[in-house]
């Protein structure tokens, strides 16, 4: 199989099952952001145990693209839907599409977000609000359809991706931070109220990960080599990883997981350094390349 289409994602070349193919047979996943990156790959290895799935953004031909090339890798169903994360209008259209078309909506993963690099100083008001827009109100949004459409009687687990940006702090993040931040404590709060109507809401926190436009984007190739061997496993994430971790969270092994988040990095925030000053040393060199 080829690890390329005509649009440009890449799909897993050779998928190593480490839980059962048919651990999510019969369910439904409705993942935002599922038409690119990190999503898409989530979308794949759900795919790849027996989920149909449905992928929403704004980009109709990329997601067309991205679901034909999904349902010829895995045989399993990909429904493409257009949507704004932001328009909660939009938002209902498109869940009614999917519970159309399935009837049932088990896994919702909100992947959907917006970064780049900017200093706080420079940061202006729009610039904050659009990134708030994307990955906190959006996150709400998409969530509060699904469970009104489906989840809130009939149960089922939404994981959150977030990020570590927040955790420490971090240079030319805070409109990111602040959102990733708002997300982790909304998982929380959501948690508590909807346990009891077998609702499961977690975070997937990955570190970096170096198969992506936003490691690219956000700096990731300035990174050094005594960078990567300070990580504890000695090596950077990749888009499988993180699947694989959502894949494990929305399973039933992972019943007693909810409210928390889980860091997907290898163990980068607990030994790299978080220096401001070589931050944006780094940042200068890669903006130059």
């Amino acid at each position: 199989m080829s690890s390329m289409y005509s649009g440009k994602e890449k799909l897993i070349d050779e998928y190593k099952y480490v839980f059962n193919k048919d651990l999510l047979k019969g369910k439904v996943a409705f993942i935002t952001g599922g038409g690119s990156g990190i999503g898409f790959t989530i979308t794949e290895v759900l795919m790849r145990h027996g989920c149909d799935t449905v992928i929403a953004s704004r980009r109709l031909d990329k997601l067309q693209d991205s679901a034909s090339a999904l349902e010829a890798a895995t045989g399993r169903k990909c429904l493409p839907v257009q949507m704004d994360v932001r328009d909660p209008k939009k938002v209902q259209a498109a869940v009614r599409e999917a519970m159309t078309k399935f009837g049932k909506i088990n896994i919702l993963v909100n992947s959907a977000a917006g970064n780049f690099l900017c200093p706080a100083e420079g940061l202006s008001f729009n610039a904050f609000r659009t990134v708030m827009d994307i990955d906190t109100n959006g996150t709400f949004n998409t969530t509060k359809v699904v469970f009104d459409e489906y989840m809130k009687n009939n149960g089922g687990t939404i994981v959150n991706i977030t990020a570590l940006l927040q955790v420490r702090g971090q240079a030319y993040q805070l409109h990111a931070g602040c959102a990733k931040a708002a997300i982790e404590t909304m998982t929380k709060h959501l948690a508590v109220e909807w346990g009891e109507k077998g609702i499961r809401v977690m975070c997937v926190a990955p570190g970096p990960i170096s198969d992506t436009e936003g490691f690219s984007r956000l700096g990731g190739k300035a990174l050094s080599d005594e960078y990567v061997k300070n990580i504890p496993v000695q090596r950077l994430g990749t888009r499988e990883d993180i699947a694989n971790t959502v894949l494990y969270v929305v399973s039933d092994a992972a019943q007693l997981l909810t409210g928390t988040t889980v860091i997907a990095d290898g163990g980068s925030w607990l030994t790299s350094e978080n220096n401001v000053r070589r931050s944006r040393k780094l940042i200068e060199m890669y903006s130059k390349l």
